[in-house]
């Protein structure tokens, strides 16, 4: 009636591989896990999916936990900012979007320009002069040599003191690794960023499926209509259904299609084949 547009969640729990109902659901944590999720919570502002995932296993979340916190908050040779957009720098080499939205807001908090945001040709030469070492780091760091190092350190205007440059290699190398985590577990997007919510209305009925999974049924909602009458909504929603049901049977034609003409492929290939042998054999 206000006109707000409420958010609603497009995943179910903190991982897409984990059924909701089997993670570690928050108020029916033990002593040990509660404390864990203060920690995340005080710490981090948010008790986010990767916490919710990790949680299976208490002593390595602590362990991280600590150490993310000392990489991202304590005192250190490198400013807020830097720490964060170094974080964005490693997610993105690996298209870590989940990481990557975490770290841009975390980012602008702290108080980063957010031209920066527009590509690393954006930021500062000193994080331009970072972006080759990122790059090994994450694909081939075997080729990484002692010239690499040297390059950065050098006694010019946007060259890296030894300490930063330490820094700055755990910070990437903790957010490459990070990366692969959160593909590994498949941790859903957070409902405030990116890809983690839908302004969209609700599907069939007026419920969206996090209402059926919360025990509201749309068929109650069908019977507490008066006889004859259907929501002008659910008539929309039933016609997209319908309409979506039609393209995927067209998809589905054409995959068979592209079978079949696969198939005679192959068999003219091997008769192709045959004919080659028999000519050379002559």
């Amino acid at each position: 009636e206000l006109g707000i547009r409420i958010p609603r969640p497009l995943g179910h729990g903190p991982s897409r591989f984990i059924p909701e109902k089997e993670t570690i659901q928050v108020g029916k944590e033990d002593a040990t896990m509660h404390t864990l999720f203060a920690e995340s919570f005080a710490t981090l502002g948010r008790l986010d999916n990767v916490t919710l995932v990790m949680v299976f296993h208490p002593q390595y979340l602590e362990s991280f936990l600590k150490t993310q916190h000392y990489l991202l908050q304590m005192d250190g040779p490198l400013p807020l900012h830097y720490r964060h957009y170094i974080g964005i720098m490693a997610a993105a080499r690996h298209q870590c979007s989940y990481l990557v939205n975490l770290h841009v807001n975390d980012f602008l908090h702290v108080g980063g320009d957010p031209k920066w945001l527009n590509g690393l040709e954006n930021a500062p030469q000193k994080l331009q002069n970072l972006g080759e070492l990122n790059k090994m780091l994450a694909h081939r760091p075997w080729l990484i040599t002692k010239e690499h190092i040297e390059q950065l350190l050098k006694t010019e205007e946007n060259s890296w003191s030894l300490a930063e440059l330490i820094h700055a290699v755990v910070l990437l190398t903790h957010y490459h690794s990070l990366a692969s985590f959160t593909f590994g577990c498949g941790i859903s997007p957070e409902i405030d960023c990116e890809g983690g919510h839908t302004f969209r209305p609700p599907s069939v009925s007026n419920y969206c499926i996090c209402d059926i999974t919360n025990g509201y049924h749309a068929v109650d909602e069908i019977h507490a209509s008066p006889a004859g009458s259907v929501p002008v909504s659910s008539t929309e929603s039933v016609c997209e259904v319908e309409a979506l049901m039609e393209k995927m049977k067209q998809l589905q034609e054409c995959r068979d299609e592209e079978e079949a003409s696969q198939e005679e492929m192959a068999t003219r290939f091997e008769r192709e084949k045959r004919e080659s042998m028999f000519v050379c054999s002559s």
